[in-house]
């Protein structure tokens, strides 16, 4: 998800970038407002069909057999965590929370936290960035002046490394420095 919920890589970001005593927590950045356009674009679609299926569904739920009464209150059911799954991700926040020398993960929806791991960082090397390139395209393999913008330039991760010994994926951007200047701001 890094690569669309973007970490700040300056302590200036003050509603992204909360420092107290020793303790540094950054929080990712919202989507952009034309997500919220294609949210709201979704949720009216999902809105419509359910006042298209909603008559049909509760005759079928009153009229018809267990099974059919279980299909129907499985549709209305999906129709109804839609919306509330496609706000989820407008309402998504991952933290990094580093205190000395430990580094926590948090992953939040609505503001609660659903999941949290907290690493203990390796004395040297700690933060480790790789390009990340999966498959390169047919512009990248030709190469040429004419093809540049077309090119699959892949992306960055940032991991760190443990004082166990793993390897965990923090961030990933297709912008090198950003993921520097952020591996700068937790050490």
């Amino acid at each position: 998800m890094g690569l669309l919920y973007v970490f700040p890589v300056s302590l200036e970001e003050k509603d992204f970038v909360e420092v107290k005593d020793q303790t540094i927590t950054l929080k990712t950045y919202g989507l952009p407002y034309l997500f919220w356009g294609y949210a709201t674009a979704a949720i009216m679609v999902i809105l419509f069909m359910f006042m298209a299926v909603k008559a049909p569904v509760l005759k079928l739920i009153a009229l018809g057999d267990e099974t059919d009464a279980m299909l129907g209150l499985g549709l209305l059911v999906f129709i109804g965590i839609l919306p509330v799954f496609i706000l989820s991700l407008f309402f998504y926040e991952k933290r990094i929370v580093k205190t000395n020398n430990t580094i926590s993960l948090e992953f939040r929806f609505f503001g609660l936290k659903v999941y949290s791991k907290k690493f203990t960082t390796a004395e040297t090397n700690t933060f480790i960035i790789n390009p990340y390139l999966s498959s390169p395209n047919r512009a990248r393999i030709e190469g040429g002046d004419e093809s540049t913008g077309f090119q699959n330039k892949g992306y960055f991760t940032l991991r760190l490394n443990t004082i166990d010994g793993k390897n965990v994926l923090i961030d990933r951007h297709s912008r090198k420095a950003d993921l520097i200047k952020l591996a700068e701001l937790l050490k």
